[in-house]
């Protein structure tokens, strides 16, 4: 919507602007700016914040001074890097938006394998600096996804199982502190923070920049599609079951049942697809795998052939296009039995429009090779994560896409193994209030992020987020 100037911004705020934007080299665009409304949206458009001012960084400089502002005069402050968290975390009522998203500089050291990537980056500038090199850092499914988010909450997709999770492959990160310190985190330089960065959300301060691991992928590396009419769906559910134990770590698979959007041509009711990456050069043991499904459920359409890794990592991206209402549950399970692939074969078939659908990644290999303690993500036993998404377009369908998600989330609760994954977490609470994230952690893993979040933001002004709480002082143990 068109907004006119909010004339109930008073004198002291406006005064409080008008300092900060002598202290920073970026863009401060408040309510009265024409800019004002594209500025302060997000990719769900269901979020609907209207902040006191976005501040839109020119340089890492620009955070400290914006931080500070935040803390001294109690102002909500969320921070954004590409702005597709569907919580809406990168947004905040009557706050300042810190918005990194001119920061997306990309380095490559193709020699070490290494890539340094700044916090405002998407996945399509990584994929692009990497590409040239034949190199690959593991990351999501969505070209539009900011870097800094995805990584702070773990990062799952195409190269999951042969590499890891993003944040198995990050080697060190800068950190801007509540305080105005920039301080480096790594395994041997604040190892603490960087144990928390790698999973924790953005509890603990602005991180700038992220150093990752690299790896080597072909230039058109092997990936495909079997998409699967309705009666097909036993067949495919039960052979996938059966391969899905017998792949190498090299072939990562994700199983996705939803009405194609109009532009796919595919018709209007709703498919099962299985896509598939794999991470080798030994294109002829991918076909034989590969063929292995085929034969034990043939697709009723298939589209298998190499492509680049950049058209492969953006070939969703209609899916969810900037400004589709958002609602998302997730869970993690271990079984594929009878009674698990009939509660998914009757919720796909449920979704006779464009608007819900649902992910079911497979997980194990590197993934599963991380100790349980080494990052905070919450399950590294998990054989299958669940995403349920909503992305329609209709504020009139909120109540009927939400309703039909909560309820198959609820009915896969218990078929589960309970493991919640923070960057599939959808809003559920009042917008600016802290919001505990108990269901996410361990009770150990959470006492170590909240001693941790008391160390480095005891007065939680970084709240906006999957928020940690600090743990007060009694918490302490010997």
């Amino acid at each position: 919507m068109n907004s006119q100037p909010d004339r109930t911004t008073d004198s002291t705020h406006r005064s409080l602007l008008s300092q900060l934007r002598t202290r920073i080299s970026g863009e401060l665009i408040d309510r009265s700016d024409p800019r004002y409304d594209d500025a302060r949206r997000v990719w769900n458009g269901m979020i609907d914040r209207r902040p006191i001012a976005v501040v839109r960084a020119g340089s890492a400089a620009d955070i400290a001074p914006t931080l500070a502002l935040a803390a001294t005069q109690g102002l909500p402050i969320a921070v954004r890097g590409g702005g597709h968290n569907v919580a809406g975390n990168g947004t905040v009522d009557d706050g300042i938006v810190l918005d990194l998203s001119g920061l997306h500089d990309v380095q490559v050291d193709p020699a070490r394998r290494t890539v340094q990537v700044q916090a405002g980056a998407t996945l399509a500038h990584l994929d692009a600096a990497t590409a040239p090199y034949n190199l690959a850092v593991p990351v999501g499914v969505v070209s539009g996804t900011g870097i800094a988010g995805l990584t702070l909450g773990g990062g799952v997709g195409w190269l999951t199982r042969a590499h890891g999770l993003t944040v198995d492959n990050l080697i060190a990160a800068e950190v801007v502190t509540v305080a105005g310190d920039t301080v480096q985190a790594s395994e041997t330089e604040n190892p603490e923070l960087f144990w928390g960065l790698r999973g924790g959300g953005g509890n603990f301060g602005v991180v700038t920049s992220f150093t990752f691991r690299a790896h080597p992928l072909p230039e058109r590396p092997f990936t495909g599609n079997f998409l699967y009419a309705r009666d097909r769906w036993a067949q495919a559910l039960a052979s996938y079951e059966a391969w899905s134990r017998d792949v190498p770590d090299e072939l990562t698979s994700i199983l996705t049942i939803l009405v194609p959007p109009a532009g796919m041509q595919l018709g209007t009711d709703p498919l099962l697809m299985l896509g598939f990456a794999w991470a080798a050069t030994d294109t002829a043991r991918a076909e034989e795998l590969v063929d292995r499904m085929r034969r034990a459920a043939p697709p009723t359409i298939e589209a298998v052939e190499p492509v680049s890794w950049s058209a492969w990592q953006s070939s969703v991206d209609a899916f969810f296009p900037k400004g589709s209402r958002g609602y998302w549950k997730n869970t993690s399970f271990d079984r594929l039995d009878d009674e698990v692939r009939a509660v998914l074969a009757r919720r796909g078939a449920e979704q006779s429009w464009v608007g819900t659908g649902f992910d079911i990644h497979h997980l194990g290999g590197a993934y599963a090779r991380v100790a349980e303690d080494a990052t905070p993500f919450p399950s590294r036993a998990a054989r299958f994560w669940l995403n349920i998404y909503g992305f329609w377009a209709d504020p009139a369908e909120d109540a009927a896409r939400m309703a039909f998600i909560r309820a198959f989330g609820a009915e896969m609760e218990p078929l589960g193994t309970g493991g919640t994954y923070l960057n599939f977490l959808g809003e559920e609470r009042d917008a600016d209030a802290a919001a505990p994230v108990r269901p996410v952690y361990s009770e150990a893993k959470l006492h170590r992020l909240a001693t941790l979040k008391r160390a480095y933001d005891p007065q939680n002004i970084l709240r906006r987020n999957h928020n940690v709480l600090p743990a007060a002082a009694s918490d302490d143990t010997e």
